[in-house]
């Protein structure tokens, strides 16, 4: 498009800018980064306007990394409050359509770069501001006016950034009261995949977003004003595992965007088919089979998780769209869900959090367990996290006899048919029985003379099937 310094298409989406080819980074995990869309009356609004609080492009230093804010002002007559996270989480989107600059996450945890290529052909944010209006208009026409602040300076951005998250608490909070079960459909959100292609995002009453930026509210308000967009209704169908969250709606819908990859996805399941992880997620759980337990940690936590891994690492084996068996990304207002992780143990399973994140959280974790879960001030691996769970009696506690206990009795039903096999008589095939070949054979342990001069042979927990068996008569 002639009238911007840089080109515009949705061949740019899912374009990365390295740290070679950087000229600035704005927000991310060494910074602030915000963005925020308010609906307001069409007489405040200056359409197209584009306001820079802070040092602009020009006045930054190459290589460098910078607090970040956009606050977007909307306004039409169909725009009303509950389109504001809908209108924020396309934000994502129009910026990546800009070549040579990179936007990953949402709400307070926005991570930003211009190219070196990019920041050569314009020295202001102005342009650009003014291309992601333009597409916004253009994509969602509900969208009459539009004007938008950057905010650069340290002071601004926090400042914004304290209003902004009661406004995001408050948004959360209006699904408190609101279940799965009061509902006759669920929503689905496709906005990820250009990032993680078989990536399917359910969002009902009781579960967010994996980028923690539409609630089920919001899924409704954008499917209303925007059918064909990416947010879409989902029938939830039969109900087939209330405690797994599995519903025959969400199966077929998994099925078709994920071109049949995905096949089932349990909602509130952490292992048996959990809900596929993106890439945008606030969160990731792992698995901690030293313990029997789950951590969590967030994408602002930069240290290592108890397992010796840290977010990145863990979200890049977590995301991509995949359903990976002992990890799961949410968003964060799924802590606060009653259903939350409830096939596994719920907040019983949970025995690490960062400090950050749990004082975040809080007033949802259960009174009985606040103290007993411990973040990396307490244990920082896996045997200061055991003796720590021990010591506090934590519930999960109660799992690790219960293994030992199933163990016992495996090795006791071992040692009974190790005496049983030796105890019996070899019995030899008939005449005329064919042994099947060794390839179709489970592997077995060596067989040893008894001293009686028998046989013995022990099996552990194998398994031989025989498709045909021959008896014949003795002939003398």
């Amino acid at each position: 498009m002639a009238e911007f310094p840089f080109e515009i298409s949705p061949m740019f989406e899912g374009e990365r800018v390295r740290k070679e080819g950087m000229f600035v980074e704005l927000g991310g995990p060494k910074s602030l980064g915000l963005e925020l869309v308010r609906a307001a009356d069409m007489d405040a609004i200056e359409d197209d306007k584009v306001t820079i609080i802070g040092p602009d492009l020009k006045d930054m230093e190459e290589g460098k990394t910078y607090p970040w804010a956009m606050i977007f002002n909307i306004g039409g007559e169909l725009v009303e409050q509950d389109l504001e996270s809908v209108v924020e989480r396309r934000v994502h989107d129009f910026i990546n359509y800009c070549q040579g600059i990179m936007h990953l996450n949402q709400r307070y945890d926005v991570w930003m770069r211009v190219s070196k290529d990019t920041a050569a052909k314009m020295d202001s944010f102005e342009p650009f501001g003014k291309a992601v209006m333009m597409l916004f208009k253009t994509e969602l026409p509900f969208i009459e006016k539009m004007q938008v602040t950057f905010y650069t300076e340290k002071a601004e951005v926090e400042k914004q950034l304290e209003t902004a998250k009661e406004i995001f608490k408050a948004r959360d909070l209006r699904t408190k009261d609101l279940h799965d079960e009061d509902v006759d459909v669920f929503y689905g959100c496709t906005l990820c995949q250009s990032f993680a292609p078989t990536n399917v995002c359910v969002v009902s009453p009781d579960r967010v977003s994996l980028c923690g930026a539409i609630n089920w509210f919001d899924g409704r308000a954008a499917a209303k004003v925007d059918p064909e967009g990416p947010q879409f209704e989902i029938a939830k169908g039969d109900l087939l595992d209330a405690s797994t969250g599995e519903y025959s709606g969400i199966n077929v819908v998994a099925k078709k965007l994920s071109s049949n990859d995905i096949q089932k996805i349990k909602l509130h399941s952490f292992f048996d088919c959990p809900h596929t992880s993106c890439g945008c997620f606030e969160v990731v759980g792992f698995y901690i089979p030293e313990v029997e337990g789950i951590g969590w940690v967030n994408r602002e936590y930069q240290g290592m998780a108890p397992n010796g891994i840290g977010f990145s690492t863990m979200a890049g084996q977590t995301g991509g769209g995949k359903q990976i068996v002992g990890f799961l990304g949410i968003g964060v207002n799924y802590f606060y869900s009653p259903k939350f992780i409830q096939a596994d143990g719920g907040w019983d399973r949970v025995v690490w959090l960062p400090s950050m994140l749990k004082e975040k959280i809080a007033e949802t974790i259960p009174a009985d367990l606040i103290d007993k879960i411990p973040t990396e001030k307490e244990a920082t691996d896996i045997q200061s996290l055991k003796a720590f769970l021990e010591e506090k009696k934590h519930p999960v506690v109660a799992r690790w006899a219960a293994a030992e206990e199933e163990e016992e009795e495996e090795e006791e039903e071992e040692e009974e048919e190790e005496v049983a096999t030796a105890a019996a008589p070899m019995m030899m095939p008939a005449a005329g029985y064919q042994m099947p070949s060794m390839a179709s054979m489970p592997m077995m342990p060596m067989m040893s003379a008894g001293k009686a001069g028998g046989i013995k042979i022990t099996f552990k927990k194998a398994k031989i099937s025989i498709e045909r068996m021959v008896i014949s008569e003795k002939k003398e």
